[in-house]
């Protein structure tokens, strides 16, 4: 069984106690003061954008995990901001590009490595179309841009497990309007 995803958490947030122990597999509970802390996923955005000529807009990862990979652009939804505007936020945070629609695919769960904890997150799809594609330069989290025909794709470069996945997905043509 996997370990507890609140095993390194020990005091409870609310009053500080260490008595804060496992309530249920997705909980900790205070002994000292009741408090119940259920531990969820965090939101996480993936932007899928093909450009005119029928191509993925696709990004080298700057930053770990997975640094050099290739990726999609997106990242954590901050808080007060749907997701839809997360996604629209990162890809214009990653590439420059101002996203006009975005229309929700699917969703895959997944675990983030971060900081020595690994964060579960739901990494959520959307198909984002842009004013322009012309104009994509690679920032933030992006290394590099780059426009990939859907035939030349291989999901084995993607280094995260979430969007590896998506992105079979994506080639198995399961996803109506791409």
């Amino acid at each position: 069984m996997a370990q507890h995803p609140l095993e390194k958490f020990h005091f409870c947030p609310l009053c500080g106690s260490d008595r804060f122990v496992e309530n249920n597999n997705k909980s900790k509970r205070c002994e000292a003061c009741g408090f119940v802390y259920y531990f969820n996923p965090s939101a996480s955005t993936v932007a899928v954008i093909v450009n005119e000529k029928n191509e993925l807009l696709v990004v080298r990862r700057a930053k770990e995990p997975a640094k050099g990979t290739l990726d999609l652009p997106g990242g954590f939804s901050d808080c007060y901001e749907t997701s839809e505007q997360g996604v629209i936020r990162e890809v214009k945070e990653e590439t420059g590009l101002i996203v006009e629609s975005v229309h929700f695919l699917f969703s895959i769960p997944n675990i983030y490595p971060y900081g020595g904890l690994d964060i579960h997150t739901i990494d959520m799809f959307y198909l984002c179309h842009v004013n322009s594609t012309k104009n994509a330069i690679p920032a933030d989290d992006a290394a590099e841009i780059m426009w990939i025909p859907w035939e030349e794709i291989k999901p084995e470069t993607f280094g995260l497990t979430s969007i590896r996945k998506g992105v079979q997905q994506l080639l198995a043509k399961k996803i109506p309007n791409i």
